[in-house]
Formats: structure tokens, sequence, C-alpha cells
């Protein structure tokens, strides 16, 4: 039986969404028809965010018009939910640094550090490694790159494969650490223990007793941050290519 916090909801169902390129363009705000769209299915179904970045980042991309994007969905998960909310109150978090230790952590940032100090690419920028709570993201080009730049980027990225040869290195020479390495957006790869990947929001979830568990996003291919959670047997996954096409499938499916 589904939770009496979500007895007005018509059906029983919760429907979850990958953050860049499902809901809003990378790195990008929202728009204010995906607002819309969601708050129709919001009065159908319970709805939430599962994104790989931190909270700020992600209210940043979601929250349109001085809103607070927590209020707009039911449940909010930043990290893959190792920072979690349910109807806007927090749920238990967990720490990348407890897990794996601040030494070999060093000796994983040295050594991410010097790879990238020694790839020839185009551009440069700043803010290669970022150290979030329940996991590191990684980027060769550097956070800091402007839109343009991580649209030039990625297109690199996808003739040359810079990002799955540096993951490949890593999954090699870091094999004893425990850790996923999984490619996510334009620009970086996130860097988290085993069984820390977006279906760790499912934790979260599990005992609300809904019939049916909807995940959409567009890294659903194997090595993509969306791939455990699209695949996971507890959820039905929907492959997006963007957020129009997010509009799209929700029209389809449940709005119309």
């Amino acid at each position: 039986m589904v939770s009496s916090t979500f007895s007005d909801r018509v059906h029983k169902k919760l429907v979850l969404f990958d953050v860049d390129e499902t809901l809003t363009p990378a790195r990008q705000t929202v728009s204010a028809e995906m607002v819309q769209v969601l708050a129709a299915l919001r009065k159908k179904m319970v709805i939430g965010f599962v994104g790989g970045s931190d909270l700020v980042k992600i209210l940043e991309q979601l929250s349109l018009g001085g809103r607070n994007a927590i209020d707009d969905f039911d449940y909010a998960f930043a990290e893959n939910g190792l920072t979690a909310f349910k109807m806007g109150k927090p749920l238990e978090s967990q720490s990348f640094i407890k897990f794996i230790g601040e030494d070999k952590y060093k000796t994983l940032v040295n050594f991410i550090l010097h790879y990238i100090a020694d790839m020839d690419i185009p551009i440069k920028r700043g803010t290669f490694v970022e150290f979030r709570n329940g996991m590191v993201n990684v980027s060769p080009i550097g956070r800091n790159a402007t839109i343009e730049e991580r649209k030039a980027f990625a297109a690199y990225d996808e003739k040359h494969g810079l990002r799955a040869a540096f993951v490949k290195v890593l999954r090699e020479k870091f094999a004893d650490y425990g850790l996923t390495f999984s490619i996510g957006g334009q620009i970086s790869f996130d860097v988290f223990p085993h069984g820390w990947d977006k279906t760790y929001a499912l934790k979260h979830v599990e005992d609300e007793g809904f019939e049916e568990i909807h995940f959409f996003g567009d890294k659903t291919y194997k090595g993509g941050n969306d791939y455990e959670i699209y695949s996971d047997p507890r959820t039905i996954g929907h492959a997006v290519s963007g957020p129009a096409d997010t509009i799209r499938a929700l029209r389809e499916l449940f709005l119309d």
C-alpha cells in the first residue's frame, strides 16, 4: 500500500527523472513548458529527480521564477540519492570520504590530476576534480568551461573517446578500491563506491509500495550514469534524447 503521504494521487506510481538532457539541457535552466508538464503529472502520480550533481547545482537548473524545486517534486535526490529529500524533508545521507579514507582519496586524486595534466585536448579551463558529499566528479576540460566550450568538448570526446579511455585506466589502476566510474553529462564522469549509482535512490522509495517505478534518462547505455537504474528490475526504464523528447513521452504515456 502506498504511503498516506501520497493518498491524493490518482495512480500509485512513481516517476523519476535524470536532470541533464532529460529535464533540462546540460547545466541549463528548466523550461516553463517542462515545469507545467511536471506539475500536471504530479497531480496524477508521485514524481522525483535523481541527479548526479550536488543539490545546489540541481536546484539552480530546476528552480524557475524564484521557486525552490524541492517544493515542485515529491522526492529530490542529489548525488544519486546520497543527499535525499521527501516532501521537502531531508532523509539519511552518506559520505564518500568516510567510505574511501583520506589516504586512498589522495592517491586517487593525485593520479587523476597527473593524468589530466598529460592529456592533449584543445582547451582546458578549471575545476578538474570536484569533491562532493557522495562522490567525486572528474572533468578533463574542467567544470568552469562555458556552455559552448562544453558542447565543443562533448563533440571532441564523442570522436576521440577521451573519457572512456580515462575511465578504463582508472578501473584497472584502482581495481581494489571498490569504486564505480560512470560517464555522464557532456564533460565529466563520476567516481563513487559500488552500489552508489542512481539505484541508491531506490533505497529511499522501495518500502513505499508503489505499483510501478518509472525512470527517464538519456545516458542509459552501459557505462552511462543512467544505465544501472534504467536497467534495474525494480524500474520501468525510458530512454530519451533531451527535454523535448521527455515531454513528448510523458504526454504520450501519462497525460494525453
